[in-house]
């Protein structure tokens, strides 16, 4: 089985071309990214490929499955960037995998294409996915949904997995993780039990986290069992709430209105000091509890860390900042001192 993974070098590309490698089914797995990482996955080959430009077509000839994780997060004040890169370059992924005359297609969507759901109950797959209109991601997200709804109707013959996860964690990811979404201005060394004072409890705060090679695991069965098709929510247990988080912090917890803490987020993102948008804390506030009972009973899938493993190591590698040798993951990426990260603005560029 010949897999193509298309932004192979990040958070879950990584853990999901290790899942492949070790898939004796798997005979090879060519990996896209728009830089070429250090790190050498085993049976993989790399190739350039940039989904908003590149000819994908020849890349993907070939292929038994694609596997499509390519996102931008940022930059959170350039919107049209990201839709250019997650909505259009979807569009362009889409196409190649008609064209190159794919059979099958594993998508990642995520937790953040549902509309607002419930907190105190778990819905499946079949919860609406219109996002949170006022976020980039959601909206993202749900418009990439919608493509998938067209190109499942007018592709019958492609095998179609949408990929539902929740939070994903790993040692690996902290560097670009605390990059992305708290900027050059969080000292690494606070993740640690006693240091924080305080945990702020958001009415509302109540969301799903998973390990990263929890989640690779997940698409690695998705792309090889060949009669999986259709969406699948991933999570971990426990659901993570304010509680949990000054449990793992040894932080006391704080009440602060909603309407306070957000006031404070958007100012600091207006001024550049964070790259983590205020619409991305209500579309946290608002996503709904996933269930996973289907990933366990069709795909057969269990994760083998829980929620607060999976945040434990993060914060592991928030502290020690070792990543990962690929350009997403590397703490190198944002430059010494972090000196790149304060001079491009943080979410001002891409």
């Amino acid at each position: 089985m010949r897999i193509v993974v298309i932004g192979a070098t990040g958070n879950i590309g990584t853990s999901t071309i290790r899942a492949l490698s070790k898939d004796p089914q798997v005979t090879s797995i060519r990996g896209l990214a728009r830089r070429l990482p250090e790190w050498k996955g085993d049976k993989t080959d790399w190739a350039v490929a940039d989904v908003r430009k590149t000819d994908l077509v020849p890349l993907l000839r070939g292929a038994d499955v694609v596997v499509h994780l390519a996102w931008l997060f940022q930059p959170t004040h350039n919107r049209v960037a990201t839709w250019r890169n997650n909505v259009l370059g979807t569009e362009r992924v889409l196409r190649a995998v008609v064209e190159a005359k794919v059979p099958a297609l594993v998508c990642s969507s995520s937790v953040g294409a549902y509309s607002p759901g419930p907190k105190n109950r778990a819905v499946d797959e079949t919860w609406p996915t219109h996002g949170w209109p006022t976020a980039a991601y959601g909206r993202e997200k749900a418009y990439v949904e919608r493509l998938l709804d067209v190109f499942e109707r007018d592709h019958p013959e492609c095998r179609v997995v949408r990929m539902r996860p929740g939070f994903c964690f790993m040692y690996e990811s902290a560097p670009e993780q605390r990059r992305l979404f708290a900027g050059p201005l969080l000292p690494g060394r606070l993740a640690r039990p006693g240091l924080i004072p305080f945990v702020p409890d958001l009415p509302g705060l109540r969301f799903q986290v998973l390990h990263s090679a929890d989640a690779g695991e997940a698409f690695r069965l998705a792309a090889t069992k060949k009669d999986v098709r259709g969406p699948f929510n991933i999570a971990a247990e426990p659901v993570i709430d304010p509680a949990q988080l000054a449990d793992l912090l040894n932080a006391r917890l704080v009440r602060i209105p909603l309407r306070a803490a957000r006031a404070a987020m958007t100012a600091a993102w207006s001024m550049h000091l964070i790259p983590a948008s205020p619409q991305l804390l209500d579309l946290a506030l608002q996503v709904p509890i996933m269930d996973t009972g289907r990933a366990r009973d069709e795909l057969g899938w269990t994760p083998a860390r829980t929620a607060r493993e999976a945040l434990q190591e993060f914060m592991s590698g928030l502290r020690e900042g070792e990543g990962m040798e690929t350009p997403p993951l590397a703490p190198a990426t944002g430059g010494p001192t972090r000196i790149k990260e304060f001079v491009t603005g943080a979410g001002r560029k891409p």
